[in-house]
């Protein structure tokens, strides 16, 4: 048996139940001796036998070392006489032996009933339930029939003695194995609880990783990446106006392709670092600030709201700003646009992002430029997030005629969603 069960309460019932068994066989030698029993020499020295059996087992029984392998419940609530047993088997042979003793006594003694008692908790400790309440059982009878043979008298205690103790036994073992099991499944519970909470915590530790890299990612890609494709424009501006000759022409290739190379490693880290969250803010102004930053001596982005603005969930708030970012992007990058617009509209059902440009456009049904390998948010992105929250996202363009995507997204199922979620 693991030592950990061994607590003082269950180290307290089995020097009890030593010092029961002690004492009442030390009681039917003295009695035996005391009243000149015709075998009292005898009832003297199968004590003395029963009381050595019993601790050679007790001594041969105790704990050893701390074992590592779980042990089962039901091997646990049989603490009393856990320790005086090294094995299954082992422990059968012994509760065999002092039964035996028990009854030899029994036939020389009529005080020997009385040891019936610490026997009853030891069988059940010992044995399976199935087998413990009928040795028991067997155990009583054997002590009434004893009384009834010494004694040449049949009497009411005889009978509720025996009986009275076997049933207090049995509840008081049964009652001790289910309070065991509730300990247990309290202390599993327990166990689970904080393996629950360091779980917890260590899913806290990674929200907070990701919202970091999140908030990176934003501030690469609204920022540093935005900043470096400017720079590129400007500086593929400037090297068209200078004379092929010029000493300069080659410091502002240069710093072109510097400015090309640091944008490809920008985005890259924007892939990366994955697609940040929106701050909790209003879109409006987002947009508003995206437009301003974008707008350059080439390209001029004008915003609108149209309707009456309502709150809306983050994660549409995410989708809107972010296809607004990828279709500004390309319209930058790609589309030789002078003038660009972008309008948030207000719906009863639905809320809705439209982005236009008077730039080159290009034929829908192929794969534009900025979905060839070069960008870092192109329309299957856009349209992944607006059908991700039940939305559309419509493209309409062509060669030469500009550009107009809108995406829609519904209103009511939104709404009732948060609504059940307050």
């Amino acid at each position: 048996m693991d030592s950990r069960s061994h607590t003082p309460v269950t180290a307290a019932l089995r020097l009890c139940l030593h010092a029961l068994l002690t004492g009442l066989l030390a009681l039917v030698a003295v009695r035996a001796v005391g009243e000149g029993a015709p075998h009292a020499g005898a009832v003297v020295a199968l004590t003395l036998v029963t009381a050595g059996v019993y601790g050679a087992g007790a001594l041969a029984g105790r704990p050893g070392p701390t074992r590592t392998t779980p042990v089962q419940p039901e091997g646990r609530a049989r603490a009393l006489a856990a320790s005086m047993r090294p094995g299954t088997r082992a422990a059968a042979l012994w509760l065999a032996a002092l039964c035996a003793l028990w009854l030899g006594l029994l036939v020389l003694s009529p005080d020997a009933l009385w040891v019936a008692f610490p026997l009853y908790f030891l069988q059940l400790h010992l044995l399976p339930t199935r087998w413990g309440v009928p040795a028991v059982v067997v155990t009583a009878a054997a002590a009434i029939t004893s009384f009834v043979v010494h004694r040449q008298e049949i009497a009411p205690g005889a009978f509720i003695g025996p009986l009275l103790g076997a049933a207090v036994a049995i509840a008081t073992v049964l009652g001790y194995d289910a309070l065991f099991r509730e300990s247990e499944r309290r202390r599993e519970l327990i166990v689970e609880l904080v393996a629950t909470r360091a779980e917890l915590a260590e899913a806290e530790r990674t929200a907070g990783t990701l919202a970091e890299r999140e908030r990176l990612a934003r501030e690469i890609h609204d920022t540093l990446a935005q900043g470096l494709s400017s720079i590129q424009l400007l500086l593929r501006a400037a090297e068209r106006t200078l004379p092929g000759d010029a000493p300069a022409a080659a410091h502002v290739r240069a710093a072109r392709e510097a400015a090309q190379a640091n944008l490809a490693e920008a985005r890259s880290f924007v892939r990366a670092l994955t697609p940040p969250d929106l701050e909790h803010g209003s879109l409006a102004a987002a947009l508003e600030r995206l437009c301003a930053r974008t707008t350059g001596p080439d390209l001029t982005v004008r915003f609108a709201v149209s309707g009456t603005p309502v709150e809306l969930p983050t994660p549409y708030e995410v989708a809107l700003l972010r296809t607004a970012q990828s279709a500004l992007a390309n319209t930058v990058r790609h589309a030789r646009a002078g003038r660009a617009e972008i309008t948030l509209s207000f719906m009863d059902t639905s809320v809705a992002l439209d982005v236009v440009d008077d730039g080159r456009g290009f034929d829908p049904s192929g794969a534009p430029v900025a979905e060839r390998g070069d960008g870092g948010f192109g329309l299957p992105a856009m349209r992944s997030r607006a059908a991700t929250l039940g939305g559309t996202l419509s493209v309409e363009s062509a060669p030469g005629q500009g550009t107009a995507l809108a995406v829609t997204l519904p209103l009511a199922g939104p709404r009732r969603s948060q609504e059940r979620a307050a």
